[in-house]
């Protein structure tokens, strides 16, 4: 189908402006191209239908790269062997029903055996059957689900000094990356300072709007790395980074519907479609009214993670040999995300504990809300109409 192009005159400019209807629904003007076939589309619904084979053949290239990028340690070797075997055994289960396995002979007992199995050893067949089967996302039900710390019994009965640290400094035990991500999240090593040491005036009365933006952004990032982050701080740290509005320096949401409307429109954007759309982002909503209902010292908890979370990527992130201006640049970022996180977590300690209850309520409140607008992006720009009276509830917080 060829393009449709439209010349509009400007009386502004005393020119004319080009303008092309998307390619797929012909009814819109086109704002983006396919980054593969060049073709142009308007929005999320068209660029899934332009072509499918496209689609899917942009997200397996993409995928492909990344893993030959990716250089694995002992446990993130051990953990693909234990999803590989999963695999083997479901298809012994349900091969009857089939001709032939997905696998030679030879590379499965290699991986019965432990050996390391690498994309060269694959054959052209089973090398496209493995790039099919990652492109589909079958082998993500393979991986065990990882169950959020904030969703563990345990994390009720979280504790903290009245500084706001460890009370005891947990003991180093000989246990494997598994444990890491399993436990909760421990609490600063040092006490906490005043807040009245970090700033002179009054902190913003939209403080709380701002913990709200930055507990969705850390309950996503567990989520998509379910619950490892440690495997890739600099990757982690980067996607928080860039699923926050505040951390990210990109605005300053005023109200609790604003935050989450953008945070809902990130997770729903091309980027991260692969994630589960609206229904994940309701999920997180539901993640962040858990946390907040755990009180001050969870609220502490999760902070101090993701600091060091950011500080950890930040580590990886000068060790790599990338341009010089493009890691001055990120690097200045986490430093800053870091400053704010580390801010937010001071005033956080010094709050009462029905704040968040009372915040929490506020989220509730506004999923219901936005639940009812479903999957269009466009729904998710809510307009500030009771920005005058949300910024008096937020102040009484």
């Amino acid at each position: 189908m060829d393009e449709v192009v439209i010349t509009e005159s400007n009386p502004s400019t005393s020119g004319s402006t080009i303008r092309i209807i998307c390619r797929v629904c012909q009814k819109q003007f086109s704002q983006y191209t396919c980054p593969r076939c060049n073709s142009r589309y308007c929005s999320l619904q068209c660029y899934k239908r332009h072509n499918l084979r496209c689609t899917e053949s942009f997200t397996r290239e993409n995928v492909m790269e990344e893993l030959k990028q990716v250089q694995p340690d002992e446990e993130t070797k051990r953990k693909m062997l234990d999803i590989l075997k999963r695999f083997h055994s479901e298809e012994e289960m349900s091969s009857d029903d089939e001709e032939e396995s997905m696998l030679s002979e030879e590379i499965i007992q290699k991986v019965l055996s432990g050996q390391e199995v690498k994309l060269e050893d694959l054959s052209p067949k089973e090398l496209k059957q493995f790039r099919r089967v990652i492109a589909s996302g079958e082998l993500s039900k393979l991986i065990e689900p990882w169950t959020p710390w904030w969703r563990q019994p345990s994390s009720r009965s979280i504790s903290l000094s009245p500084e706001g640290c460890q009370l005891v400094k947990p003991v180093e035990l000989a246990s494997g990356p598994e444990d890491k991500i399993t436990e909760n999240p421990v609490g600063p090593e040092s006490p906490l300072p005043p807040l009245r040491q970090l700033i002179r005036g009054d902190p913003s009365p939209f403080l709380a709007v701002h913990v709200v933006d930055v507990l969705y952004s850390y309950c996503f990032t567990l989520r998509l790395y379910n619950g490892d982050w440690h495997s890739d701080p600099l990757g982690a740290a980067t996607v928080a980074l860039g699923m926050s509005k505040v951390m990210g320096d990109l605005e300053r949401p005023e109200t609790v519907a604003e935050a989450l409307a953008a945070c809902l429109e990130e997770t729903c954007s091309p980027v991260y479609r692969h994630a589960g759309g609206f229904s994940f982002g309701i999920g997180l909503v539901d993640d962040v009214v858990c946390l907040l209902s755990l009180g001050t010292n969870a609220l502490v908890c999760f902070l101090c993670d993701l600091q060091r979370l950011i500080q950890a990527g930040e580590r990886i992130l000068k060790s790599e040999k990338i341009g010089k201006t493009e890691r001055r640049d990120t690097i200045r970022k986490l430093k800053s995300a870091d400053k704010k996180v580390y801010f937010m977590m001071c005033w956080v300690h010094e709050q009462p504990e029905e704040v968040w209850s009372t915040v929490a309520n506020f989220v509730e409140m506004e999923k219901t809300s936005l639940a009812r607008l479903g999957h269009g992006s466009k729904n998710f720009k809510v307009e500030r109409k009771g920005k005058q009276q949300s910024e008096v509830l937020i102040r009484e917080v």
